[in-house]
């Protein structure tokens, strides 16, 4: 959604922080909660000592650069029949149990991984397959990895080896896509949805004649769920005209033609899905134009209009804190990254796949070839009670695991920053009130700004002790140094996750 109404007037200038307008623990959180999969308490705390969000941005974007890509497993060359030969695939229908090894490694490279796989995540919603339909857990796999290694690359690069993946190729038809009787999926969805937007400066000739230049790739080679790959025999070598370019063009042409005869049109789309997805669902046309420049100028390099957008003022203004709605990943991965908690023995990679499957977000399976619409499409009746119970089984089993670790969390918890800018003291001391405003603003991105459901937060916390030990200078007085302390962040907790603002970030 495109406007120049958003509320949101800073620039893409850096941001820097200020006695007036700080790098504090709000700014710090809605950093992580959308670059990555929120950040430790460690990791708070360490920006909040660095106070230099610019450099921050350079590190984790370069550190995401850097990454190799997950291993491949053992199987991710094998074809159908040595899937259904496999021990493991009698376990459930064939070959669920390796897809969801595939999508189980997906989820702890999202928790453990941050820019790179919130990356993964987000093109995984752009280019999208569903491995419902494709079935392979090979093509599942190798799918991923592309979308690893170019995560952070070029956009060019991207869009040409999705285009040629087994799982694409199968997905919308590419191998069936031959020299007498061309199918035209791909080459639609190429303009529509991956590269330019629909209707957007290309017409049905231009995708009819694309089709037949990404004739052939139709040979297995006689293998079911064998590597897809090119049969000359099958292109189309007729001459084919595609945005008034002549010639016998093949799939290599079509991405020249494409990025060459049409690079501000794809600016525009991609930095547009970069904008909704990162700040808002609101766009500035403004915004997105000057990041669809630095694309182009970069050479499409994703990574530098990323470093772009989340170095900005714009980004970190107050009108982009707590606009967008948490997907089931960022409910689930940021709660349990932001808490840092042991949680036993359990396989929280598998806990939180079958968790957001279950609330709408089946990881590498979007509903449709359009994607997941995204934010207020996460939400419903139903799913709202998900979503509270899901983190809410997070909180039990970190307090059956250790129940001292809830007060471990909160001794030392970041206030914020000092009037002058520079780190403030951590949380210590009698004032329950000021401990609970702590906690409340680490978790909501905005705060409570409310003081009528600020108080019932409070009460929720006071409840285990009579209030005289709440008055500084009483006997006892309240202090951190409690043991019990432990118990009232566990109830604190159990509550506001049933609070709407804690569905935001």
């Amino acid at each position: 959604m495109m406007s120049d109404t958003s509320c949101n007037l800073a620039t893409l200038d850096p941001y820097v922080p200020s006695p007036a307008d700080p790098f504090d623990v709000t700014k710090i959180n809605h950093l992580y909660r959308r670059i990555a999969f929120g950040a430790s308490k460690a990791e708070v705390l360490a920006a909040l000592a660095q106070n230099d969000p610019s450099a921050l941005v350079e590190q984790l974007i370069e550190d995401a650069k850097m990454l190799n890509a997950t291993m491949l497993p053992p199987w991710s060359t094998w074809n159908r029949d040595q899937f259904e030969a496999a021990e493991n695939a009698n376990r459930d229908n064939n070959t669920g149990f390796y897809k969801r090894e595939g999508k189980n490694q997906m989820v702890n490279d999202m928790i453990q991984n941050k820019v790179r796989d919130r990356l993964t995540l987000f093109w995984s919603n752009h280019f999208v397959t569903e491995d419902d339909t494709y079935r392979s857990p090979a093509y599942q796999v190798q799918y991923y990895n592309i979308l690893q290694m170019d995560a952070m690359g070029s956009f060019r690069d991207l869009v040409y080896d999705i285009g040629i993946c087994n799982a694409m190729l199968e997905y919308l038809n590419g191998d069936e896509n031959v020299e007498d009787r061309p199918n035209e999926n791909y080459a639609r969805e190429l303009y529509e949805l991956f590269t330019l937007g629909i209707d957007n400066d290309y017409t049905e000739q231009d995708i009819q004649e694309t089709s037949r230049a990404l004739t052939g790739y139709v040979d297995r080679q006689g293998i079911p769920w064998g590597d897809i790959i090119l049969d000359p025999t099958r292109f189309d070598n007729g001459t084919k005209t595609i945005f008034g370019r002549t010639g016998n063009f093949t799939y290599d042409d079509v991405i020249d033609i494409l990025f060459q005869e049409r690079e501000n049109q794809v600016a525009t789309f991609i930095c547009t899905k970069l904008y909704s997805y990162f700040v808002s669902p609101t766009c500035s046309e403004a915004i997105v134009a000057e990041m669809a420049n630095t694309f182009i100028s970069s050479g499409f390099d994703i990574s530098e209009v990323l470093k772009q957008l989340f170095k900005s003022q714009h980004f970190f203004n107050q009108e982009a804190i707590g606009a967008i709605i948490k997907s089931p990943c960022d409910l689930m991965i940021c709660f349990y990254n932001e808490l840092g908690f042991d949680l036993g023995i359990m396989d929280i990679n598998d806990y939180i796949r079958g968790t957001v499957r279950m609330l709408g977000q089946d990881v590498l399976n979007p509903i449709d070839v359009e994607g997941w619409q995204l934010d207020e499409d996460w939400i419903s009746p139903d799913l709202l009670i998900g979503r509270w119970e899901s983190a809410r089984f997070i909180i039990n089993r970190a307090k059956e695991a250790d129940m001292n670790q809830f007060r471990d969390f909160v001794v030392g918890l970041p206030i914020g920053t000092a009037a002058d800018g520079n780190l403030d003291v951590s949380l210590s001391g009698p004032d329950v009130e000021i401990v609970v405003r702590a906690i409340v603003n680490y978790f909501f991105p905005r705060g409570i700004q409310d003081d009528v459901i600020f108080n019932e937060i409070l009460e929720v916390f006071k409840d285990i002790f009579p209030p005289t030990y709440y008055e500084i200078g009483g006997s006892p007085t309240w202090d951190l140094g409690f043991a019990e302390v432990s118990e009232q962040f566990c109830a604190l907790l159990d509550y506001i996750v049933d609070i709407p603002e804690f569905q935001l970030k």
